[in-house]
């Protein structure tokens, strides 16, 4: 058997009930694929990404919904060696994938903005938006999991003073008629992890020349301060990671001081003394 017909057996069957079912899950609960759908999938070099891609490969061959996919790579300005990297685990996983170039480092570097991760991150999503547009998708996939979820929530209680979530989709505010949709929302970082290990595969983690060059530490990032948070409560409460998740599909608006919609805020006294 071909090593690509081998990870796409691992996905379906040693992996079905810790990604594949929670893959199909995510799309069937959250409506994130439609009848004549055009989807771009975004691989960024990540094991994230390519297992996404993987999973579209099989739900597009063994699904029910009729739609198109289009696997693109967006190269910001890596190196050689990390460009070639990609392209050598597309061609493992058999995945057609078409690469177009953006000056996104060169551009970040130049406006030497404090937080260049933010505004790399910033940058890319315009650039892919674009490419969408050309491409003629109306939808865009993302390789956010589980974990990526629950961390943010984290963040932006504890440095956003705020209670919001990484949403499984949202509609673009500046190109109308594009979609952006997460179909690895519910999928666990650490069970991605053993997928790619146990397929002997590895990917690009993060190949920025901003991060190399300008010594930034990822060990200090927020992110992975709220990750290593996560990972010592878990310790004391296996269901933690699960709790963070749900909470924020279980608020009490009842109980909340405040909370705001679009350009309409309530506060908890604005009603309090009304009678029933």
């Amino acid at each position: 058997m071909e090593r690509f017909k081998e990870i796409e057996r691992s996905i379906i069957k040693k992996y079905r009930k810790e990604i594949w079912c929670k893959f199909t899950k995510a799309i069937r609960d959250y409506r994130l694929i439609n009848d004549q759908d055009k989807i771009m999938v975004c691989i960024s070099g990540g094991k994230d990404s390519f297992l996404m891609a993987k999973c579209f490969q099989e739900i597009k061959r063994h699904g029910k919904v009729n739609f198109d996919a289009h696997y693109v790579v967006m190269n910001p300005g890596y190196t050689k060696k990390h460009l070639n990297e990609i392209k050598e685990n597309a061609k493992i996983l058999n995945i057609p994938i078409e690469i177009f170039n953006s000056d996104i480092f060169a551009s970040v570097e130049v406006i030497g903005h404090k937080s260049p991760c933010y505004m790399c991150a910033r940058m890319r999503r315009g650039h892919l938006y674009n490419k969408a547009k050309e491409l003629g998708c109306n939808k865009i996939a993302l390789g956010h999991h589980f974990d990526d979820v629950i961390e943010t929530n984290l963040l932006s209680m504890f440095y956003g003073s705020e209670i919001k979530t990484m949403l499984p989709k949202l509609h673009s505010e500046h190109f109308i008629g594009l979609e952006l949709i997460r179909p690895m929302y519910l999928i666990k970082e650490q069970d991605i992890i053993s997928w790619a290990k146990y397929n002997d595969l590895k990917f690009l983690n993060c190949a920025c020349k901003m991060t190399i060059e300008n010594n930034v530490d990822e060990e200090k990032s927020k992110r992975k301060e709220i990750k290593g948070l996560i990972n010592k409560l878990r310790k004391i409460n296996p269901y933690i990671d699960y709790n963070i998740f749900k909470s924020m599909e279980n608020i009490n608006l009842n109980q909340i001081l405040g909370y705001h919609k679009d350009n309409e805020k309530y506060y908890f006294l604005d009603d309090y003394d009304k009678e029933d």
